[in-house]
């Protein structure tokens, strides 16, 4: 499928990818430093965004392929946050071809030893994933924050809201990219045999996938580094973008 995508920059090819019902919005904080040194393609992934919305079912690895066709044959160091990291470990596994190095970003794979969301945080989704995207995106979206942020940068908060919702991810689209992520999480993902070279970054107060599971992933793929942020939540690109940036652009090099 042909996503929607931006192309800022020049140098290497960097892949972004976004995650459950996010647009490239939400990497407003890295492209215009990493566009700098790159060649940043970011692509909003199907059902999101400015992308086509079919009806679902989805799949990662549908998604996979979509980023795939993003790339027009361009070997890229690819980046993913959340569903993003499940769609760029499955690139990187479907397509190792166009894939130099990964950046896998509050993310997991999945087996019978994944931590998944917390009870809290899916009860606030099911309340609130039918509703309209404004109603469920002010619901929702402080849990993908650190506890407190969103108390202690009220404006910040204000308008990474408004960004959100200039182009809304229908709730149909939503519920398709969400079951997506379940059943990738059900299986085992052969992450172990990825021979990209691999950063991984956690917060360790996410409250949608738990640090445990960026531990694990870590420990999982060879050639892999895991970064934690102390006290920082799912968005921690957005919450410590700084040092974020940083720790990306020295490991891509």
């Amino acid at each position: 499928m042909k996503l929607y995508r931006e192309e800022h920059g020049d140098g290497h090819p960097l892949l972004l990818i976004t995650g459950l019902g996010y647009a490239i919005w939400s990497w407003q904080r890295q492209i215009p430093v990493w566009s700098q040194s790159f060649r940043v393609i970011a692509v909003e992934n199907r059902g999101t965004g400015r992308s086509p919305k079919p009806p679902g079912p989805y799949s990662i690895e549908a998604m996979a392929d979509d980023a795939a066709e993003a790339l027009d044959g361009r070997r890229a160091h690819v980046a993913g946050f959340s569903m993003g990291g499940y769609i760029a470990q499955t690139l990187a596994l479907r397509h190792p071809q166009l894939v130099e190095k990964l950046v896998l970003v509050c993310t997991g794979t999945g087996g019978p030893d994944y931590l998944p969301t917390p009870a809290e945080t899916i009860a606030t989704w099911e309340a609130y994933a039918d509703r309209s995207p404004p109603a469920f995106a002010r619901a929702s979206m402080p849990l993908s924050f650190a506890p407190g942020w969103t108390d202690e940068h009220p404006e910040e908060f204000e308008q990474l809201l408004a960004d959100r919702l200039e182009y809304p991810t229908p709730p149909e689209c939503w519920r398709a990219q969400y079951d997506a992520c379940w059943r990738f999480v059900e299986q085992v993902l052969p992450v172990d045999v990825i021979v990209a070279p691999t950063l991984v970054v956690h917060g360790d107060a996410d409250r949608i996938v738990p640090y445990e599971n960026g531990v694990a992933l870590a420990r999982r793929i060879p050639s892999s580094t895991l970064v934690e942020f102390p006290g920082a939540g799912h968005l921690l690109f957005l919450e410590e973008p700084a040092r974020f940036n940083a720790a990306v652009g020295d490991f891509l090099g």
